[in-house]
């Protein structure tokens, strides 16, 4: 790849982008994830590539760092989570104010160009959001979004805690934030 790609141009503009990360612990009825953090890219990828829209854009950056998009749409109003799959939400239209780690747990704002990576587990729900918002759904392969709205059994607790690694980050491939903080938090 040269140095006047696109890709690298992007890469850079991700790799730049500010990454909060932070763990929930177990609350109410949702599990969350006790071992791996929620990642939060900030205005990770603004600018659509040529000939692109900010969600085919999205989409190829995930495929292309190991994470297929499976799906655009919102994101359920209702508190879930789920136990078969790592999720990364790009948002490429609007905004939305999102509750992460279950009922009363943290909210957070998300914008068009932010990535949220949320580990097996984790709790979600739309509190709010603009007519618009909309976001692409990307899980790593042979991984998918089961809905769980109840506690979770034995079973469930197995699939969470034995979730694989993804080989990459979504946003920035390998070697990008998650892989090194995943591996690290995984010790």
């Amino acid at each position: 790849m040269t140095s006047h790609s696109p890709d690298r141009r992007l890469f850079s503009a991700a790799a730049d982008a500010a990454v909060e990360h932070f763990m929930l612990t177990a609350h109410d009825w949702v599990p969350n994830n006790a071992r791996l953090p929620v990642l939060h890219y900030r205005q990770a990828i603004v600018r659509p590539d040529a000939g692109l829209d900010l969600a085919s854009t999205m989409e190829q950056r995930f495929n292309r760092n190991g994470w297929p998009p499976q799906w655009r749409w919102g994101i359920y109003d209702f508190h879930h989570y789920h136990t078969e799959g790592h999720e990364v939400l790009g948002v490429f239209a609007g905004s939305a104010q999102v509750m992460l780690g279950g009922p009363g747990g943290r909210t957070v704002t998300l914008e068009k160009g932010d990535v949220v990576v949320l580990p097996t587990g984790t709790g979600h729900c739309c509190l709010s959001h603009s007519d618009d918002f909309t976001v692409v759904g990307a899980y790593p392969p042979g991984e998918h979004a089961d809905i769980n709205r109840a506690a979770p059994d034995a079973a469930a607790r197995r699939r969470i805690s034995t979730t694989p690694f993804p080989d990459s980050d979504p946003v920035t491939g390998a070697g990008g934030p998650l892989t090194a903080l995943w591996r690290h938090a995984g010790r």
